[in-house]
């Protein structure tokens, strides 16, 4: 009994040290969870100090006074992309998405194939067109043109045009770009010890991912301004950043190289 009294003693110098290591601990995760990532949210701004602790505690905002932002900062995206999104197109989705088409003509083409600088729609995977609509209007990608277009579209307008367009032929500039000519290295293999994925391995022929647009026959200037635009973060719709991710590791001659092959040049 008496070495035990002893080990918990605050003589023990031991003791009284791990002790006051423990509180630190939990002092510092108590600050940092329940202050520091609070006030550091994005999203919202907190009323003050109790506030902070009331957010990470989770206690419900009809129970605490809560400041929103006067511009919440938007997200990447809120369009998941996933296999099941997009149902297969019947003529009557179709048909609408004819009609509503004509206001889209003066930059993407009659048939869906640009001569502006605009991207080519015709043949565009249907889930791509719908997710890039939907995040024009949700504020998640920005243009002064395509926000007051997409601005009076309701849900099954963009599933329609994003129907229609995918039904159109693609032009022969928009021939697989590997069938033309050997893909750089940058394209074909990416530059692993730099984390920059081959373009392939997501807009690759049989290989693309869900959701991810077809590039070939793209205008040239129009991929390098996406390219640069992702890496400066001027565009962020990328939900989990993948292109930012890899865009910012490139070089401009990569960029260019890049946009180049796509384009068929």
């Amino acid at each position: 009994m008496m070495e035990t009294e002893r080990v918990f003693s605050l003589r023990n110098v031991w003791f009284t040290a791990s002790v006051g290591a423990v509180i630190g601990i939990a002092a510092v995760a108590a600050l940092i969870g329940f202050i520091w990532i609070p006030l550091e949210q994005s999203n919202k701004t907190v009323a003050g100090l109790w506030d902070a602790i009331c957010t990470a505690a989770g206690v419900p905002e009809s129970f605490r006074q809560v400041q929103q932002s006067a511009a919440p900062i938007a997200g990447p995206s809120n369009v998941i992309v996933s296999a099941q999104m997009m149902k297969p197109a019947d003529g009557l989705s179709i048909g609408r998405g004819a009609a509503l088409a004509p206001q889209c003509t003066m930059c993407h083409g009659v048939r869906g194939m640009s001569h502006a600088d605009a991207p080519n729609l015709a043949g565009q995977h249907d889930a791509a067109i719908y997710k890039q609509l939907r995040d024009f209007k949700s504020g998640h990608r920005t243009s002064a043109i395509m926000g007051a277009l997409v601005a009076g579209l309701g849900d099954q307008d963009m599933r329609d045009l994003a129907a229609y367009f995918a039904g159109l032929p693609r032009g022969p500039e928009a021939t697989a770009a590997d069938a033309r000519h050997e893909a750089p290295v940058i394209v074909r293999n990416g530059s692993p010890m730099r984390n920059i994925a081959g373009c392939t391995s997501c807009h690759g022929g049989i290989d693309i991912k869900t959701g991810s647009p077809r590039l070939d026959g793209e205008s040239e200037s129009y991929l390098r301004a996406q390219l640069l635009a992702f890496a400066t973060g001027a565009r962020h719709n990328d939900i989990y950043g993948q292109m930012r991710n890899v865009a910012r590791q490139m070089t401009p001659e990569e960029i260019d190289t890049t946009a180049r092959f796509f384009a068929g040049r």
